[in-house]
């Protein structure tokens, strides 16, 4: 059977996937810098015998494997591989070597993953029909995200998949455990830039002043209403702001400025657009009203993640018959995002 096939290559290959993880944990890149990354990945492509193209969207690859009859089906399976700008406080042998770079969110999970199922895959090419597009991805950390970039540079085609499938490590789930989840997953990520300007001074004056920090807390409370009071409750939506400083404030100096950094996070895409006028017109228009003025620019991130209900059927039914009922569950609604979103505007 197919499946005893796989679990014998799953388990011989076993530990040199755990080094290939082992190895990128140890050497992180940032997202637009992953050059040692993207050659690894070429590298082991290489060493499996698998035709890849490296250099897409920069520091990419993208790998075919086809089996017999090859035109008959296309399945695109996708892994990011950039890192995080945080210190490793863990004390492993396979700590980061690179200060303030980590692999804190599981891409070096994704990328050995993919390496080590595309090495399978390609070992049992002869079992199956179709292509499978492997999609090894840079940049999934930062704005406009890696995945808009391939695509604009036709990762989807030639030849386009029928569909794609990611993953994504959930430190929640028990070792063993998969989960998924159809329909809407992950939230739309908007962030959010904001400027308070009033008329510093000498605290003991506030009247020769216009206090751009009293005015950042009104608006601060005001903009928790657009979620409290527009948003349809069972629509879920968050808004953090996570960054406040001022320029040439001390304990007695009231500043000129105030600047923010936030994020505005939501499941529905319309609603989301809408919240973005309303939440300008409250900050300029709290700021207006107290004699400051404000300035609110958002710059549109990552849209709602959503998953294709008949595919994550199949998705469901596969995982069940190959791990066991007991070790696949649904999961929840996150408000985190995640670019591969782009990829499920396009096809399941």
């Amino acid at each position: 059977m197919l499946k005893d096939k796989i679990q014998k290559l799953a388990n011989a290959y076993h530990q040199d996937t755990i080094g290939i993880r082992r190895h990128l944990h140890q050497n992180p890149e940032l997202s637009y810098e992953e050059v040692e990354t993207g050659k690894y990945i070429s590298e082991k492509l290489r060493e499996y015998g698998i035709p890849h193209q490296h250099g897409v969207a920069d520091n990419g690859v993208v790998g075919l494997i086809q089996g017999h009859n090859p035109e008959k089906r296309v399945v695109a399976l996708r892994a990011d591989i950039d890192a995080l700008p945080i210190e490793e406080a863990n004390q492993v042998p396979y700590k980061s070597v690179k200060p303030g770079i980590m692999h804190a969110c599981g891409h070096d999970v994704h990328t050995s993953s993919l390496l080590g199922a595309a090495r399978i895959l390609n070992e049992l090419k002869r079992d199956f029909e179709g292509t499978i597009k492997l999609i090894f991805q840079p940049a999934e950390e930062r704005l406009p995200g890696g995945a808009s970039i391939m695509i604009k540079e036709g990762v989807l085609e030639n030849p386009r998949p029928a569909t794609i499938l990611g993953q994504h490590v959930h430190p929640p789930l028990e070792v063993g455990k998969v989960g998924m989840r159809a329909g809407n997953y992950m939230a739309s990520a908007d962030e959010l830039y904001m400027t308070v300007k009033g008329k510093g001074g000498h605290g003991a004056l506030p009247h020769d002043c216009i206090d751009p920090i009293l005015i950042t807390a009104h608006i601060l409370t005001a903009l928790q209403q657009v979620i409290s009071r527009n948003a349809d409750p069972a629509l879920p939506s968050v808004l953090t702001f996570g960054y406040i400083a001022s320029t040439g404030g001390a304990t007695n100096i009231i500043p000129n400025e105030v600047k923010l950094k936030g994020t505005f996070r939501t499941m529905d895409e319309r609603w989301r657009f809408e919240a973005h006028q309303r939440m300008k017109r409250m900050a300029e228009g709290m700021a207006e009203s107290m004699g400051g003025s404000c300035e609110l620019d958002i710059l549109v991130g990552y849209p709602v993640l959503f998953n294709n209900e008949e595919l994550t059927a199949k998705a469901f039914h596969y995982a069940e018959e190959y791990l066991g009922k007991e070790n696949v569950v649904e999961l929840p609604i996150r408000m985190t995002a995640e670019d591969f979103a782009y990829y499920s505007q396009e096809m399941p």
